[in-house]
């Protein structure tokens, strides 16, 4: 069979494939260091010599930051385009990594082998199971299967500032009838996924301002108006007790979960006990009328994430401060409208404030979810496919986390995203000794084998 032949070309060649993803984990393109600028060009430039081997015709395209990598392969069938990045996070701190992180290896673990070293998992070993899917259907066949686009990115992990203007500006050349990102992972690292919820984000800084300089607090305290108090109290009546957002209007445009899905999800078991154990809690702290993998995948979210106000040095100082500070991020679900969060979020806060104060904001960027329907008969091709390779039933899963380009692909360019990934929870992305397991390299290169001949 045409398939059978790819994948026992796909084991033989394993050693092979691993020593390439080896070579590209060596190129240190961290994107969000000026001092790693020219390692990400080497990167984009390693990535197209790849692809030329394979006989695709591609290129390097300049952007105000760091390049694209873009590949064209004609074909008949559908037009499928893959998108991975290159670049990877910064390695400090250094000293808690346990080999040179840009020295990958092959480690023996507990587990079984894994490919240690950064952007192993995120996403350069993620980017490298398309190729060599891609590498293995050709050497069998002399052709891949179908039209393909390749387009790779650098600057994924410094906020895509090129990304945007690039494909407005090359929408005709990349639209396509479906993108593929491998950029996620496996449900409880054992269970192959296609994420087709992925929640928006709003981020948002207040600065609330009381008296003009900092105060002593025997002196005035109980008598002038305290900045932490007030933003304490502000930050405490963003959440009723049971565990509603309180923001007015917050919940416009939040969808109940279709019943097929909700069914799915009971059906993956998902034991939240452990879930929250291995992070040292127990109970879950969303809404009191929510399943705990509703909360992650399919509900909105409101989070301080920093405080600060006064003196926080050693020692202590009876101080009243001038300021206080919070930062609050809100995941979105759904048609939330990012934008109308912020103005109704700001205008809560401004409307909770006392006499002698005032309120300074600063967004930090805003983005909707992006939701995904199933209906594409494609969708249940490729779950069927990871489901043979995987021999466990393949689901359709939600994320906590927000993957931006997902919302582009269908805001921009018009194009259904299919989310495939095979990372599991214990990678250690964005931290020290990161890794990638053998089994989802492997796994993974066979399991876009069997999804290209599903699709064609």
């Amino acid at each position: 069979m045409t398939l059978d032949a790819v994948l026992a070309r796909i084991d033989a060649d394993l050693p092979q494939a691993t020593g390439r993803l080896l070579e590209l984990l060596r190129i240190p393109s961290i994107s969000t260091d000026p001092a790693f600028k020219d390692h990400c060009q080497i990167a984009a430039h390693w990535l197209v010599a790849d692809l030329q081997s394979l006989g695709v015709p591609a290129e390097k395209r300049e952007t105000p930051g760091h390049p694209m990598v873009v590949g064209h392969v004609e074909g008949d069938g559908p037009h499928l385009l893959f998108y991975g990045h290159y670049d990877v996070q910064p390695v400090d701190p250094l000293e808690l990594w346990d080999r040179d992180p840009f020295d990958p290896q092959i480690e023996d673990t507990a587990k079984g082998p894994v490919i240690r070293g950064r952007g192993s998992s995120d996403d350069k070993g993620q980017l490298m199971t398309f190729v060599e899917a891609c590498r293995a259907w050709k050497a069998e066949h002399g052709t891949l299967p179908c039209r393909i686009t390749f387009f790779f990115e650098g600057e994924e992990e410094s906020g895509s500032p090129s990304l945007v203007p690039f494909m407005e500006e090359n929408a005709a050349e990349l639209k396509s009838d479906l993108a593929l990102i491998c950029d996620t992972g496996m449900f409880e690292s054992r269970v192959p996924s296609i994420v087709t919820m992925l929640r928006g984000l709003l981020g948002e800084e207040l600065t609330i301002t009381a008296p003009d300089k900092d105060l002593h607090s025997g002196m005035y305290g109980g008598v002038a108006m305290n900045p932490i108090r007030v933003l304490s109290k502000v930050l405490a009546s963003l959440h009723d007790d049971a565990g509603r957002i309180t923001v007015p209007g917050f919940y416009d445009g939040v969808p109940e979960l279709p019943d097929d899905i909700r069914s799915q999800w009971q059906g993956l078991a998902f034991d939240h006990g452990t879930f929250l154990g291995d992070v040292g809690l127990s109970a879950p702290a969303g809404e009191t009328d929510r399943t705990p993998i509703e909360m992650i995948w399919s509900r909105p979210t409101c989070d301080v994430n920093g405080i600060w106000g006064g003196h926080t040095g050693d020692g202590f100082k009876t101080v009243l401060p001038s300021k206080a500070h919070a930062k609050v991020s809100f995941r979105l679900v759904g048609d939330q409208d990012p934008l109308k969060i912020r103005q109704s979020f700001r205008q809560m806060v401004r409307d909770a404030l006392p006499p002698d104060c005032e309120v300074e904001f600063k967004d930090h960027g805003a983005g909707q979810a992006s939701v995904t329907e199933t209906t594409d008969p494609a969708f249940e091709a490729a779950r069927t496919a990871l489901s043979n390779e995987w021999g466990i039933p393949a689901a359709y899963v939600g994320c906590g986390g927000s993957i931006p380009i997902a919302g582009h692909f269908q805001d921009i360019l018009g194009t259904t995203p299919m989310l495939v990934g095979f990372g599991k929870d214990d990678d250690q992305i964005h931290s020290p000794n990161e890794k990638y397991d053998m089994e989802s390299f492997h796994k993974g290169i066979r399991s876009w084998a069997r999804i290209l001949d599903a699709l064609t």
